[in-house]
């Protein structure tokens, strides 16, 4: 009987269940855990090991536009030396996004978000992100002040005022309407890194970047978080990490068994060994990626040696014509 009544008691001590999204639900209550200023102070100062990149967007998952963002940060992660552990796609979908940027806030250092930031309603990642962070979205007065200065007006709104309050201006405002920490400086939260751009990166939980989907914007605005990021990484001098391309005729099974011994070899020294097919072509390429560039310079040798190539700058540089 006691048994019985204290199973009872422990069931009623429970909290409600919560029948939103499972995943999202389930994240959350992690991230309202870690949720503290010192925690986020953390987040936007701590040593970049590593990094993630989530693309928002129903018209890439639909297909309807190619992912080019996702590309572009890996070779800029790649440049710095920050290991870009995880690329990841998904819709325009409020639960989707919380769950993402909540994980991913948790489990990597530097994170930066891709889409969903424009006038029309399927633009949700701003208010997305807010919920997921427990933030208000607050009109943010320097943006608002850099895109009257800034922004171009198009020919189709011949008649737009930024002093009346039409639907037309209320659109523009909602990609300036971002999600705000009281807790933290303003100035770690939202960073112009252009100049001559209106458009603001917003810092969610100290370390979730948000940035436009527009790949001309993307690109220009996560180069220029480039200075703000080099004191943070583990080689403040960003030479990031060195690749050697080495172009092969031999096929991958004749050369399989050399380069796992090679890979037990140098693993210790921080050397991944990569093999690369490239289909109707008469030449493979195996890579050396490493940070010790003198180290990768030392085994060039013995690699051209044992799978009977030579070294390339560009993969498919002596690709031999076809007759």
């Amino acid at each position: 009987m006691f048994s019985r009544l204290s199973q009872i008691a422990r069931h009623l001590s429970r909290p409600p269940p919560n029948y939103a999204h499972s995943s999202a639900a389930a994240v959350s209550s992690s991230a309202q855990r870690i949720m503290t200023s010192s925690t986020v102070a953390d987040r936007n100062s701590r040593t970049i090991h590593t990094a993630a990149c989530l693309i928002i967007g129903d018209e890439v998952l639909g297909g309807k536009t190619v992912d080019t963002n996702s590309a572009y940060m890996a070779k800029f992660c790649f440049g710095l030396g920050m290991a870009l552990k995880r690329i990841e796609v998904i819709a325009d979908d409020e639960s989707e996004i919380i769950e993402a940027v909540q994980r991913m806030s948790n489990n990597y250092d530097f994170v930066v978000t891709s889409g969903g930031i424009g006038p029309t309603h399927d633009d949700i990642t701003y208010q997305s992100i807010a919920k997921a962070f427990s933030l208000p979205l607050i009109l943010h007065d320097e943006a608002y002040a850099r895109m009257q200065k800034l922004s171009k007006p198009h020919p189709n709104q011949p008649n737009f005022s930024w002093d009346e309050d039409t639907p037309q201006r209320k659109a523009k405002l909602r990609m300036i309407e971002l999600p705000i920490d009281a807790s933290v400086p303003l100035e770690k939260q939202v960073i112009f890194p252009q100049e001559d751009l209106w458009v603001p990166v917003s810092v969610v939980n100290g370390n979730v970047h948000i940035l436009p989907g527009v790949p001309r914007l993307f690109e220009r605005l996560i180069d220029g978080l480039k200075p703000s990021l080099l004191p943070r990484l583990t080689d403040p001098d960003g030479k990031g990490i060195y690749r050697v391309l080495i172009s092969t005729p031999q096929p991958e099974s004749e050369v399989a068994s050399y380069l796992t011994e090679l890979a037990g070899r140098v693993e210790a020294k921080g050397v991944k060994v990569g093999s690369y097919p490239r289909w109707g072509k008469t030449r493979n390429t195996v890579t050396l990626v490493g940070r010790d560039q003198e180290f990768l310079e030392s085994l060039v040798p013995e690699v051209e040696k044992n799978v009977e190539g030579k070294r390339v700058s560009v993969e498919g540089e002596d690709d031999e014509v076809e007759v």
